[in-house]
């Protein structure tokens, strides 16, 4: 184990066997780092690319830290491979080394107007000052790779990185301040690192919270979309809710607090909301942001649907519809895809089909539209109902997971002797046409869905009975 000089808290230097012991400098890092030093510049791997080596978290970007000038970067690297320079604005020059994406940003001392979050940029001459700049102190250690491995940690980040607390270099009240998105990642990494943060900066984050609007939506949604597909959404997401962040980015989490749900079971849909996504993230195969987005606004349609019944209970007519609209409503204000808001918004709907299910009402024509309806989606709606159950009576769940048990084994079953994943009459536009006599036009696509009805309700009809079914249809219509 080589030595290494160590900066920590602000002790200028002392030798010692640490940190930089812990971080196998890549082999693309230490060519750049030998360019660098060849033409009298530091370079310094630094922020996620240094914690995430300390942790041990495989990462196949390196960014770098430099006190080169832009226009200096691109001469030192511009033989290394394809590069970009769309930050360069920002001080940020890209080059594609090996396979790896690597970032070269020059020193910044940049000042913030306090009314948006871009900042004015200014370049320094201070690996420290830079250091100071960024969000938090995990993400302020830096590792130099041009001669002797020298590990800078004037913030206390690498203690703050092993009790895993979330500080921040300056007061967050300044750091906030000068960019509001870095509340939302301070939830984001609660979720995603499994971190606290700091009591300063849940008062901080608490007080500030409108500064949120300030950011973009496209900013926001992706710090959102981060946090859902972090190992612990379920933090990040009360992160959000307690310090009222929620209020601004998703007033619809916050909202579900105080809304009993029609089962008795939960004081509070939040609580119950919470503890589906649990069971969700249980289900999945890997990370899936559609069925994390559907498990958390499943039950969003339950506050402007809560109705208080003479004989004391509680209810919540429609709600999945009334979801799957405010669920639309949202996704979009988030600018998520139409793909994504269509999905998620399904996935609310038909939540609470299965119910009665368990009572045998279902005929296979049922079962058909339940696939139908689901479509592709189907194997998520199946994760999202049987995540659903929350209750503690272990009889009532125990039949409600063999309720939904039997209904999949019906599916199977329809599907050994139909093709229910592709549904479609026995009769295509074209022989609806031939057989009627008319030319294409609104009556085709009539006849077209009463025979696709006719599909579901009985099953394959055959081309004969088809054409009778057809035939009759076409007479009551006249």
């Amino acid at each position: 184990m080589r030595e290494t000089e160590i900066r920590v808290g602000g002790v200028d230097s002392v030798t010692a066997r640490g940190p930089a012991d812990l971080i196998a400098i890549p082999e693309e890092a230490q060519r750049l780092g030998a360019a660098f030093r060849e033409a009298g510049h530091e370079l310094h791997l630094v922020g996620g690319t240094v914690r995430d080596a300390l942790m041990g978290r495989a990462d196949d970007d390196l960014d770098f830290t430099t006190d080169a000038r832009p226009d200096d970067i691109v001469r030192i690297v511009s033989g290394f491979g394809p590069m970009w320079t769309t930050g360069i604005e920002f001080g940020t020059v890209g080059v594609h080394l090996n396979e790896r994406q690597c970032e070269i940003t020059t020193f910044r001392a940049d000042r913030y107007d306090r009314i948006t979050r871009r900042p004015e940029v200014a370049y320094g001459d201070s690996l420290v000052d830079d250091l100071r700049r960024r969000d938090f102190t995990m993400n302020a250690m830096a590792l130099s790779v041009t001669g002797e491995h020298t590990f800078t940690d004037p913030f206390g980040g690498l203690a703050d990185l092993a009790r895993g607390l979330l500080r921040t270099p300056s007061t967050p009240e300044e750091s906030f301040a000068d960019d509001p998105l870095r509340m939302l990642r301070a939830a984001r990494f609660v979720s995603t690192l499994r971190v606290t943060v700091a009591p300063e900066v849940r008062a901080a984050m608490t007080a500030m919270a409108g500064e949120i609007s300030r950011i973009s939506v496209e900013r926001v949604q992706a710090e959102l979309s981060k946090l859902l597909l972090g190992v612990a959404p379920r933090e990040g997401l009360q992160l959000l809710v307690d310090s009222g962040l929620a209020d601004h980015v998703l007033p619809e989490l916050p909202a579900l607090r105080m809304a009993a749900d029609e089962h008795g079971q939960h004081k509070d849909v939040y609580a119950h909301t919470l503890q589906v996504l649990d069971q969700a993230i249980d289900l999945e195969e890997s990370p899936d942001l559609v069925l994390r987005w559907a498990a958390l606004l499943h039950d969003i349609g339950k506050p402007a649907t809560r109705r208080f019944e003479s004989d004391g209970r509680v209810t919540f007519h429609h709600h999945e519809a009334v979801g799957a609209r405010m669920a639309r409503v949202r996704l979009r204000a988030l600018r998520y895809s139409k793909d994504i808001v269509d999905d998620v918004a399904q996935l609310v709907f038909l939540h609470l089909r299965f119910y009665g299910y368990g009572r045998g009402e279902w005929t296979d024509s049922a079962v058909r539209r339940y696939v139908v309806d689901a479509g592709p989606l189907l194997p998520r709606l199946h994760k999202l109902v049987r995540s659903d159950c929350t209750t503690r009576n272990k009889r009532k769940a125990a039949a409600l997971s063999s309720a939904y048990d039997a209904l999949e084994e019906r599916i199977a079953q329809l599907r050994e002797q139909e093709e229910l994943d592709s549904i479609r009459p026995d009769l295509d536009g074209n022989a609806i046409m031939a057989v009627l006599g008319i030319p294409a036009g609104p009556m085709v696509g009539r006849a077209y869905k009463h025979l696709l009805a006719s599909r579901m309700e009985h099953g394959p009809l055959g081309y004969d009975r088809a054409v009778e079914e057809l035939k009759r249809w076409a007479a009551d219509q006249q």
